[in-house]
């Protein structure tokens, strides 16, 4: 795409945090080159992306009504909004919005549509005579690990235990209890009458064109390999790896304060991302975790299930033992900058594609706790095992639960200056 022949691109990202930041994040780099682009976002939801844009002149944020459907509590528009398990039914009221999208594609009349989790949204743009293109933003070692093992059909529990054939990574694996979860959740309806596993491959097969979020030096191995055993009859290309620019905005003068007061590259900071919600014994290990330490420490973790509050879930004495220097916080963070503040020298991240593109331009050390999805795992897998830029939480085999000891281990194993990670090579 030249700048000379600027090009009208609609975004039409799954309704998640984790998925609109990217997207605007490619966004920008496409305005950059001077194209227009019309972000589709649920209304309350923009408010949250407005800071990260950062053409405005050509990215117009287009506001969608997601309808109200039960269970889901008046307003949720994201996953962010709800528990886990109401997931799908963001799925059911994201796929109730077909008929607004046809009118407003009809009335925007872009040249091509970027997607991630839309099964219908190919057909219909073709019926506008609008390019589809599939716009994965998890880890292409992710597609290409399931995808091949799957081969049009469920996995079994057996079959992701070990890489498929040809597989480019023997490093890359799931684990005994990432492999049940996956396997048991692969069969379950993400919105109504389709897993979650069909809703991505039935997006892969009417698609015009794959574009996954990566780029040639770290993922061109999935890439090949995504060809040459999957999709061999449309393109399948890198977007790049999306760094985020710096944000016209500042972080809040009450982070700034209380960072400030520490030496530099002396705080751990810890996100777990908008989804993941621990359970109290495993949000309890976290923070001894933290604690054990010795560290000052920020951790920005959403409430167990059943609590309003992150205060009420935390152990008992804690708070009093770690004043001054440790804070747990159940709200949202300027993530991107944070990383970039001075006294922030470790990142406990859950391996999130957003925020490990965020992670991977700091110069934090990495502190890798994968969440509760496969691409997460993988993702830890990757950056742990075969690239070597950060240390992974050791978990148990079979339960997957991890102790404030493992915790503990990890942080001091990054933080030593003899041990310290380094990733400049691919930056």
């Amino acid at each position: 795409m030249d700048a000379s022949s600027p090009l009208h691109i609609a975004m039409f990202p799954w309704f998640a945090m984790g998925h609109l930041i990217p997207f605007l994040h490619l966004s920008n780099k496409l305005a950059k080159k001077g194209h227009r682009i019309s972000f589709f976002t649920p209304k309350r939801t923009q408010s949250k992306l407005q800071h990260l844009n950062l053409y405005p002149h050509l990215i117009t944020f287009v506001p969608i009504t997601v309808p109200h459907i039960d269970p889901l509590p008046l307003h949720a528009e994201t996953t962010s909004d709800v528990p886990f398990s109401s997931f799908k039914h963001i799925a059911t009221a994201m796929d109730l919005t077909e008929n607004d999208i046809e009118l407003l594609l009809q009335n925007l009349k872009p040249q091509i549509i970027l997607f991630d989790f839309q099964p219908w949204l190919p057909n219909l743009a073709r019926r506008l005579g609008i390019k589809s293109v599939q716009h994965p933003i998890g880890n292409p070692a992710t597609s290409a690990y399931l995808a091949v093992q799957a081969r049009g059909t469920h996995f079994t529990e057996e079959d992701l235990m070990t890489p498929p054939h040809a597989f480019p990574d023997s490093c890359i694996k799931l684990r005994a209890h990432e492999a049940r979860s996956l396997a048991s959740g692969s069969k379950l309806e993400f919105g109504s009458g389709i897993t979650i596993y069909d809703r991505f491959m039935t997006g892969s097969k009417f698609a015009d064109a794959i574009a996954y979020k990566g780029c040639r030096e770290l993922d061109g191995v999935y890439i090949n390999y995504i060809k040459s055993q999957l999709i061999k009859t449309k393109p399948v290309m890198l977007s790049g790896p999306l760094l985020p620019e710096p944000t016209n905005s500042t972080l809040e003068e009450k982070w700034d304060s209380w960072l400030s007061g520490f030496n530099s590259k002396h705080v751990i900071y810890c996100a777990l991302g908008s989804e993941w919600l621990l359970s109290k014994s495993q949000l309890q290990e976290l923070v001894l975790g933290l604690e054990l330490t010795g560290f000052p420490f920020l951790a920005a973790v959403k409430p167990p299930v059943r609590f309003d509050s992150i205060e009420e879930a935390l152990p008992e004495g804690f708070k009093e033992r770690v004043e001054g220097r440790g804070v747990v916080y159940g709200g949202w963070v300027q993530q991107q900058l944070l990383l970039g503040h001075p006294s922030i020298g470790c990142f406990i991240t859950h391996c999130g594609a957003a925020s490990v593109t965020e992670s991977l331009v700091s110069s934090c050390q990495l502190v890798l706790l994968p969440g509760p999805y496969c691409d997460h795992a993988i993702t830890a897998r990757n950056l742990g095992s075969r690239l070597k830029v950060g240390v992974e939480v050791e978990k148990g085999e079979e339960d997957g639960l991890f102790s404030k000891e493992s915790v503990n281990k990890a942080v001091q194993i990054v933080m030593d200056d003899e041990n310290q990670v380094g990733r400049e090579s691919l930056l």
